[in-house]
């Protein structure tokens, strides 16, 4: 079996495995009394993770919010982003532009470009490395969901599945705001950070591949199972239904949060940020399911 077979969750698995670390969106690291570093880092190509419309400013854009919605997905506060490039023979005024594009992202969440390193390279490559902070009593973990919490969505789900349906179809003129989604993403760091101080969260993560993917991925850490409710999903208006599931269910590249609440708790998790309730924890022989009547497939963007 090659590593594409075996696709990266498992490859991932099989390396904090190994390495004895846990399977959460950023490194945690203990280097205050009160606070702890959190750090991730994220690898973009030009050929896989950025359609030919986008832009240069659009690249820069991507690959920092990308990167960012790991912390968000912390409650953490970012203060700094390190970006490596490796750069084929481009213009320079593209070059200029995704830097540009990379320091707005960073500037809208707070935070700035602190370092990084440039090479020569056959394929434009990225790499976001950032940094954040979180109270050690307010982080957010993967772990931590109880069967009969809430299960909770900021956003909207398969936006950007539906930029790209439009883009393969030519019709981006025709839904601009899908596609906006999918070019310039906002990670959810203000939702990330007051969701964390309301202390009403048991589990979060960033749905980056897709719901099914991460519920999947929350499930192995919490052994638990998930029932979701398809009519609750919360979908660009406009979207065919039927279209509209199967983009929410298996489209990643929306960076929206997925989290569990506890229900005595879904007044504080409301006051925080707005939310959708999508459906509940279940024991874990219930599986993953839509409306307790079919299995949800494991399925959803895969970067190998």
């Amino acid at each position: 079996m090659t590593i594409y077979e075996l696709g990266e969750t498992a490859l991932v698995r099989a390396i904090i495995r190994n390495l004895d670390i846990e399977f959460e969106d950023c490194a945690v690291i203990d280097l205050a009394d009160a606070e702890y570093l959190v750090a991730t880092t994220d690898m973009f190509h030009r050929v896989t993770d950025f359609p030919e419309e986008m832009s240069a400013w659009q690249i820069g854009w991507m690959t920092a919010a990308g990167t960012l919605s790991d912390i968000a997905a912390m409650g953490a506060r970012p203060f700094g982003l390190l970006v490596s490039i490796g750069l084929p023979n481009l213009p320079p005024a593209f070059v200029e532009s995704m830097i540009e594009g990379l320091s707005d992202c960073a500037h809208e969440c707070g935070t700035a470009i602190i370092g990084g390193d440039t090479d020569s390279h056959q394929e434009l490559t990225i790499t976001g490395t950032a940094l954040g902070r979180v109270r050690k009593d307010q982080i957010l973990r993967r772990c931590g969901a109880q069967v009969g919490d809430l299960v909770c969505v900021t956003g909207y789900l398969g936006t950007a599945g539906a930029g790209m349906r439009a883009l393969e179809l030519g019709r981006a003129v025709d839904d601009p705001v899908a596609v906006k989604k999918l070019f310039e993403p906002v990670p959810r760091i203000t939702e990330g950070i007051r969701l964390a101080e309301s202390k009403a969260v048991t589990s979060m993560m960033d749905n980056s591949d897709g719901l099914s993917l991460s519920l999947y991925q929350l499930a192995e850490v919490n052994g638990c199972g998930f029932t979701i409710h398809a009519d609750s999903l919360p979908v660009l208006p406009g979207l065919d239904m039927g279209l509209g599931l199967e983009l929410a269910l298996y489209d990643g590249g929306d960076f929206e949060l997925l989290f569990t609440v506890a229900p005595e708790r879904l007044v504080d998790a409301r006051n925080a940020c707005e939310l959708t309730v999508i459906g509940e924890v279940t024991p874990v022989a219930g599986g993953i399911t839509l409306d307790k009547t079919r299995e949800i497939e494991r399925k959803g963007y895969r970067s190998l």
